[in-house]
């Protein structure tokens, strides 16, 4: 979890017009102060995953010297994000962060905001189609894989298993259904697994339980793809069914989460879950920040490893995305103090 400047690789990718100074210049808290202004829409403020990354967000961009305009939100509804960024534009914003959940409608607005020479940075999620300057995400296939493959292992390869997937009109949701999917078949042939749907939504996913528990009460494994929707809800209902017992106990159930947050780390120390991949809400705050900078000052990207610990790829058609590292954490490390989830009030 190191916040350092970009490899000379990479400094050595910017466009001609740019020096290698400027590129040098890039860590998070060096650079000119009052770039921008610079707006962002957060996605939503029901979950603890992105309430911790919105907290994040002031922080790093006074650490990076950007004017930055009042954040909106758009409440997990596309029709918000694209009132919300014509507002932005409406007050001059020369790049604007976004986190588009439904990945595929957001195309026009993306196309809008080019015309527009607006800079479009897209945390966590990237679009289907249209424009961006920089992608800032997680290997999302890593976090289906990840946790398919700690499962497949805990369960020695026999059992039944409950997805909760997240929208699959999203990219993440995609990504880590379908990696744990092609995992789970390649490597587990001997586990069942039920895909359960969620759009991200915690009752979503404790009615599924409910009703798999009531037609497979032998049910011993869980894989959660948000933490911050599905936890509570999920505990909740082990805890009416007398499931929620130590890993020691045979009618233990071991679960998988993502996301990172506080009340996940506590759960793993109580033994109520097992292990969760760890996103960095840290991270996407500071390095969408510092992409919406660059790009307000004109620098470029190409692929390569850089100083932080990930790696820029193109996802095709010349698109970039910043592949930022995203731990397993399990009882064997859950108290390192590397990790956001044990850095920021619970």
């Amino acid at each position: 979890m190191k916040r350092r400047n970009l490899t000379a690789a990479v400094c050595l990718a910017l466009a001609g017009a740019l020096t290698l100074t400027a590129c040098g210049g890039g860590s998070a808290g060096t650079g000119a102060s009052g770039v921008g202004p610079i707006g962002a829409d957060h996605p939503r403020a029901d979950s603890d995953f992105w309430n911790s990354y919105i907290k994040y967000f002031p922080d790093k961009a006074k650490e990076l010297g950007i004017n930055l305009l009042n954040p909106t939100n758009s409440q997990n509804k596309v029709e918000n994000l694209v009132a919300n960024a014509q507002s932005l534009q409406s007050q001059g914003a020369k790049a604007i962060v976004m986190a588009p959940q439904d990945t595929g409608a957001i195309a026009s607005t993306l196309d809008r905001l080019d015309k527009a020479k607006i800079p479009v940075i897209t945390v966590d999620t990237r679009p289907d189609k249209g424009k961006t300057y920089m992608v800032v995400r997680a290997d999302n296939k890593a976090y289906g894989e990840k946790a398919c493959k700690f499962l497949g292992d805990k369960l020695g390869g026999k059992g039944k298993v409950i997805e909760f997937q997240g929208a699959l009109s999203s990219v993440n949701g995609r990504d880590r259904s379908e990696a744990f999917a092609a995992c789970m078949k390649q490597n587990y042939p001997g586990i069942t697994v039920f895909e359960e749907p969620t759009d991200w939504e915690g009752p979503k996913a404790s009615a599924a339980l409910q009703t798999r528990l009531n037609q497979h009460p032998d049910i011993n494994g869980i894989y959660m793809q948000a933490g911050g929707v599905f936890l509570a809800p999920t505990l909740q209902v082990l805890r009416q069914k007398g499931l929620l017992v130590p890993p020691s106990d045979p009618k233990h159930v071991f679960i998988v989460s993502n996301d990172g947050i506080p009340s996940e780390l506590e759960a793993i120390r109580k033994g109520e879950i097992d292990a969760t991949v760890s996103q960095p809400a840290d991270l996407y705050a500071q390095w969408a920040l510092f992409y919406a900078k660059a790009a307000v000052e004109g620098k470029t990207f190409s692929p390569g490893k850089t100083d932080h610990d990930s790696t820029i790829v193109d996802v095709g058609d010349g698109r970039l995305e910043d592949q930022l590292p995203a731990p397993l954490i399990t009882k064997e490390n859950v108290d390192d103090k590397a990790f956001w989830g044990n850095q920021i009030a619970k």
